[in-house]
């Protein structure tokens, strides 16, 4: 029998350690709580939350579906700030700067302000520093 390989038998069982079980803990997913402050604009009477509101209600996508919110997505304002909260669903924080700056620009005021992260779940709507620029155009 040359050239066949040959069985090879199993070790002792008695020798082996204990077969590690694979139990699954079914993790449910927290719901992510993001805000959006729009203090500063909404002070100056140049930003409308209301609208923004309706405009993120109208775009955010939920499995590649405008419209289709659901029960996983929920969008409230209070006051001036605006709240997010996704449940069980992944939503990158990312996602909102990016339709924040589509609002921005829609409503054409994207030159004089910006999207900013001011913790780890939360945007500030903050003005461009133009002052600064004024003063050394005058030297």
């Amino acid at each position: 029998q040359r050239g066949r390989p040959t069985k090879k038998q199993p070790p002792d069982s008695s020798a082996m350690p204990a077969a590690k079980t694979n139990k699954r803990v079914s993790k449910k997913k927290e719901a992510k709580k993001f805000t959006i402050d729009c203090t500063l604009p909404a002070n100056e009477g140049v930003f409308d939350t209301a609208a923004f509101e309706t405009f993120l209600h109208d775009r955010i996508k939920v499995n590649g579906k405008t419209g289709n919110l659901a029960n996983k997505v929920t969008i409230a304002r209070d006051g001036v700030k605006i709240v997010v909260t996704a449940d069980g669903i992944v939503f990158p924080k990312r996602y909102l700067k990016y339709l924040t700056k589509k609002f921005l620009k829609k409503k054409e005021i994207r030159d004089f302000m910006r999207v900013v992260a001011a913790g780890p779940s939360v945007y500030e709507l903050k003005f461009f520093n133009i002052n600064d620029d004024a003063e050394e155009e005058a030297e």
